[in-house]
């Protein structure tokens, strides 16, 4: 039986990675579970300089899932050189580094000093607010996608993954926009913007206003834009939102994921991405899929 996927030129034993931002860089969970299981780690977003992150309170339940604004708060990318790559070269697993920026030229900062260093991927979050722009996301403006992309990709050693917002009227368009700048991968989706009031305070719950709604609530869009992506460009695609589960899983993989994420559910159960290898397995055992590329993409 065959779990294992290619994505540009890299191969993972299996198609499950953990979703940026909720899982460090693997040093917390790795009591719970062994990082060796997984195909790879994604990483929290990385900056040039460390970032100090959004004031408190900054995270809220809501119904199916959270709000979080923690404003990628970070040590910085020569912290993450000196003390993440060397944890997490000690598992048999791919690194996938999330790579944050305000501009287009911190952006191109990390990118170039992760370029010597023994990393596999970099998933590029384009849901951050461009400075330069009044604040508006990179990932909001097709033309803005693709130029970033592309100025990405003429540095980078590594390749790279565009990692798509769905906070946007048409995803495929931005999908195709990567692809134009010369993406190697997309990852998707984001969190979607929201929003919760305390009714006692009669204020925001969050000093942010919004946040990123992440956890169940989101799975049937994130499907839904994965499937939509997959019919719009020919690139692998990394499908996260919602997913908990082998099951839910699954559904990505169908829909056109070559590989899952598994971001909130983390929370809740520290050895959940084990559990989501492991069903995969007894899922293709049950059917008797040999190789799970049969499975990628197989609803149309």
């Amino acid at each position: 039986m065959n779990t294992s996927v290619t994505l540009a030129g890299i191969t993972f034993k299996n198609p499950v990675t953990t979703a940026s931002g909720t899982f460090g860089s693997g040093m917390e969970y790795s009591e719970y579970v062994n990082l060796s299981q997984l195909g790879a780690v994604t990483t929290k977003g990385v900056s040039n300089v460390p970032w100090s992150g959004n004031p408190t309170p900054r995270v809220a339940e809501v119904y199916g899932g959270m709000l979080n604004a923690i404003g990628l708060q970070n040590p910085g990318v020569d912290m993450f050189i000196k003390r993440d790559i060397p944890f997490l070269r000690k598992y048999d697993t791919k690194i996938i580094v999330n790579v944050v920026g305000k501009t287009t030229e911190e952006y191109c900062d990390v990118v170039e000093r992760l370029a010597d260093q023994d990393v596999d991927m970099l998933e590029i979050n384009i849901s951050c607010p461009n400075v330069k722009e009044g604040g508006i996301a990179f990932g909001q403006d097709p033309k803005c996608v693709e130029e970033i992309t592309s100025e990405l990709k003429k540095r980078a050693k590594q390749p790279i993954i565009m990692k798509l917002s769905p906070n946007v009227t048409d995803i495929g368009e931005m999908a195709k926009a990567a692809q134009a700048g010369g993406a190697d991968a997309l990852s998707l989706i984001n969190t979607l913007t929201g929003m919760k009031i305390d009714i006692h305070r009669r204020a925001f719950l969050l000093a942010n206003k919004t946040g990123g709604l992440s956890g169940p609530a989101v799975k049937p869009v994130a499907v839904r834009m994965v499937y939509q992506v997959a019919q719009a460009v020919k690139l692998p695609i990394i499908g996260m939102g919602g997913i908990a589960t082998a099951e839910d899983a699954l559904e990505f993989i169908m829909a056109g994921a070559s590989m899952v994420a598994v971001g909130t559910a983390n929370f809740i159960n520290p050895g959940v991405t084990a559990e989501v290898v492991e069903g995969i397995e007894a899922y293709m055992k049950q059917y008797g899929v040999n190789d799970i590329k049969d499975l990628i993409g197989c609803v149309k």
